[in-house]
């Protein structure tokens, strides 16, 4: 681009800023980018960085250099973030060239999350109910049981679950409201009766006589939700007590892997049950609170169940259609 397409100089910090308004004014979250792009920022504004047009390569090189990301993929997101800040100044006119020219890090074989059966979530929930009280934490052990078997029952987000309040879950019409989860986007979540009476067994004890709607479902005190982190910090001090077989080539298992597990044993439902998975992948997406169900097909890993029943599935369905096993 040359420099007469140049139109308005900006500083480091306004060029962040006006770049993240622009993302959440397309109803992106950006959370975590606007966290890197402010950390570039402040490691610039060290070197006395201060506008945009001064920032170099180098600088750019040195910047991810320091970053501790061990894995190529969290290397990769916070190329990427850094990458396209600077593509967004070069295309509005506030930079010529860009200078990010890192390349990104070659990923090895793609990760194999550890899938759940419903025996080891029991086993997760009983050492959960088992939690001993704290000075700052009470009823931890029902707070943490409830937010397991959320996440595992109804494939929820830890932030959907974090974030619920007390007027979000509606008993008698069996629904959950998740307000403004990813991309700023609220359904409805139904449950069944197993979930009903845990719930209404958690509201009775955790919120007797309580009518304010606001207050936080999942909390220690009334001042604020449980975090996310807290609740992925119990998970992993807990899910090492279970004894669990992982296969060669299937990572550790972190909390996300309960959501996951929830989407292939749905999956595997619908095919022992003889429906169609495509024609539910839809409803699926929605359920789980997808933009689309490309974004859902991530999560169906193919397990050697899945490969059993699909392969019934074929030899049922296409094999009589094409004469295979038929006596001639």
């Amino acid at each position: 681009m040359s420099a007469q397409l140049v139109t308005v100089a900006l500083s480091l910090t306004e060029a962040i800023s006006t770049f993240i308004a622009y993302k959440r004014a397309l109803n992106r979250g950006y959370v975590t980018e606007e966290k890197a792009l402010q950390l570039m920022g402040r490691a610039l504004a060290e070197q006395n960085v201060a506008a945009l047009g001064a920032v170099t390569p180098s600088m750019i090189d040195a910047f991810l250099r320091s970053r501790s990301h061990r894995q190529p993929r969290s290397y990769n997101h916070l190329l990427g973030v850094v990458h396209r800040f600077f593509e967004w100044a070069v295309l509005h006119g506030h930079l010529e060239h860009n200078p990010v020219q890192a390349d990104t890090r070659p990923r090895g074989s793609a990760r194999r999350p550890y899938l759940f059966d419903t025996d080891e979530v029991r086993r997760l929930l009983a050492l959960a109910r088992a939690l001993p009280d704290r000075p700052k934490g009470r009823h931890r052990a029902l707070v943490y049981e409830t937010a397991f078997a959320l996440l595992f029952a109804l494939g929820l987000r830890v932030g959907e679950v974090s974030r619920l309040r007390l007027g979000d879950v509606d008993l008698e019409q069996r629904v959950l409201t998740i307000r403004e989860s990813k991309f700023y986007k609220s359904r409805l979540v139904p449950f069944g009766p197993r979930i009903a009476a845990r719930l209404q067994r958690y509201v009775d004890q955790r919120h007797p006589g309580e009518r304010d709607p606001g207050i936080p479902l999942f909390s220690f005190t009334r001042r604020g939700c449980v975090c996310p982190e807290a609740i992925s910090m119990t998970f992993h001090a807990l899910w090492p007590k279970l004894g669990l077989t992982i296969a060669a080539g299937v990572s550790a298992p972190r909390l996300h892997d309960l959501r996951h597990s929830f989407a292939v044993a749905t999956l595997l439902r619908w095919y022992r049950e003889g429906v169609d998975p495509n024609a539910r992948l839809f409803h699926l997406s929605t359920f789980m609170g997808h933009v689309d169900p490309s974004s859902t097909a991530v999560y169906l890993t193919i397990t050697e169940q899945l490969l059993a029943q699909a392969d019934a599935r074929f030899r049922s369905h296409a094999l009589p259609r094409i004469g295979v096993g038929e006596p001639r």
